[in-house]
């Protein structure tokens, strides 16, 4: 995602007043398709926020500024975002912060991974909020990582913890004083600032997420580049990240270029076996991994953005992809070393610029749309599993939806309101 156009940009007087008070799909994807909602049409937000399905109803858990239990307040820019069960009828929710090296933590910060040239710690990072399952209220937030940059989406693990990926290349010495790039683990059950260790054998690349297969421990990787590619990293312990391990780039069968600007590549609906090449230098000073990848034969993506990992199947989303420069949704299957082109968005009205996802209890994607204009109006949109968008949510306010998670039991959906940041709490008659 690109921070810098979505400097929110005018706030409705309604959400202002809110402000101030207290699965898996399994058949072939479409080109163009478009179905009425199953939810049906959505009803306006008396409170000019979040137009949901009748039935439907949101509850704002946590916003900009609110005060943490550890003395910060709720910094900006809410972005990616994973639920975990705690046990003991808590839920945690680990929520990033794409915050550049100029931009309020939210306090200030007594630790971190990185500091500014001279000054304090980096305001990227992540805060976990502790939740009451049965009532969903928040009992605790606070920080729980510090001093990255531009942490944007991650992922959840098998065994509880949130990849925090930073999706940004800044070289030490730039006004920083390390090397960023990284990914960071977060135990979604840790009490307040973690450790903050760089996966240094993921990579360092412009990191957007991550998702790990809980059958082998491999954690697959999206980069938001116009030319991008798909990663993945195979540990030598499955389990134990900083163990170290190798880093692969995808190669699809006859897809050198899997973005179809000139309307040549993978047809939706289309398959393709592949194969997985070999990384070395995975540091890349000169951050030059993707283009020494292609030059491999790895496949170039249209910026990869969020990924989720469904059973046995893996989808991710190509923001600017497909002939339209409308999005791409992809699906891979690691058991058959097979990519398809699940869907191609052909109209705004499909799905414009899709970004963070996630796979519903019932098996329809939901994604969160992210769009270029100066106007906004994004949604949260559903796939159905034959490859039919339609919209399910519409935010009101100028900026974006993001961190789309589920509950543990399936009936809430928790997502963010990127800036002013946001985070709510949606319930209704799911489909199953």
């Amino acid at each position: 995602m690109n921070a810098d156009r979505r400097t929110f940009l005018a706030t409705g007087s309604a959400f202002a007043a809110l402000l101030a008070s207290g699965c898996v799909a399994r058949q072939s994807g479409l080109t163009g398709a478009t179905a009425p909602s199953p939810y049906g049409a959505l009803q306006a937000d008396p409170a000019g926020l979040l137009d949901l399905p009748r039935g439907f109803s949101y509850r704002l858990i946590s916003r900009l500024g609110d005060a943490m239990d550890d003395g910060g307040t709720v910094p900006d820019r809410a972005d990616g975002m994973g639920c975990f069960g705690l046990g003991k009828g808590k839920l945690a929710l680990v929520r990033n912060h794409e915050l550049k090296v100029q931009h309020d933590a939210g306090g200030e910060l007594v630790s971190g991974f990185d500091r500014r040239s001279g000054g304090g710690v980096l305001p990227g990072g992540t805060t976990t909020l502790v939740l009451d399952a049965a009532s969903g209220k928040v009992e605790r937030q606070y920080r729980s990582l510090a001093g990255t940059i531009r942490n944007c989406a991650g992922g959840v693990t098998p065994w509880g913890s949130w990849l925090s990926c930073e999706e940004d290349m800044t070289r030490a010495g730039d006004g920083v004083g390390r090397d960023h790039g990284w990914v960071f683990e977060v135990p979604a059950s840790a009490p307040g600032l973690v450790d903050p260790v760089p996966l240094e054998a993921m990579g360092r690349f412009n990191h957007e997420a991550a998702a790990v297969d809980p059958e082998t421990g491999i954690v697959y990787m999206t980069e938001d580049r116009d030319d991008s590619l798909l990663y993945r990293f195979i540990p030598a312990l499955p389990g134990k990240l900083l163990a170290g391990g190798k880093l692969q780039a995808l190669a699809a069968d006859g897809i050198a270029d899997s973005r179809n600007w000139d309307g040549r590549g993978m047809a939706p609906g289309g398959a393709a076996k592949v194969r997985w090449i070999d990384l070395e230098n995975v540091a890349s000073p000169e951050d030059d991994l993707r283009q020494r990848g292609a030059a491999k034969g790895a496949t170039l993506f249209a910026r990869g953005e969020g990924i989720h990992m469904g059973t046995g199947e893996l989808f991710f989303c190509c923001t600017s992809g497909g002939a339209a420069k409308l999005g791409q949704v992809f699906r891979f299957s690691p058991g058959k070393g097979r990519l398809d082109l699940f869907f191609e968005s052909t109209s705004p009205d499909q799905f414009n610029y899709g970004d963070n996802l996630t796979v519903a209890p019932n098996g329809h994607l939901i994604v969160c749309e992210d769009q270029y204009t100066d106007v906004v109006d994004n949604h949260l949109r559903g796939i159905t599993p034959d490859g039919h968008a339609y919209p399910f949510a519409r935010l009101r306010t100028q900026t974006e939806l993001a961190g789309a998670c589920w509950s543990p039991d399936g009936m809430t959906l928790f997502v963010n309101a990127y800036s002013p940041t946001a985070t709510l709490a949606i319930t209704g008659p799911w489909l199953r």
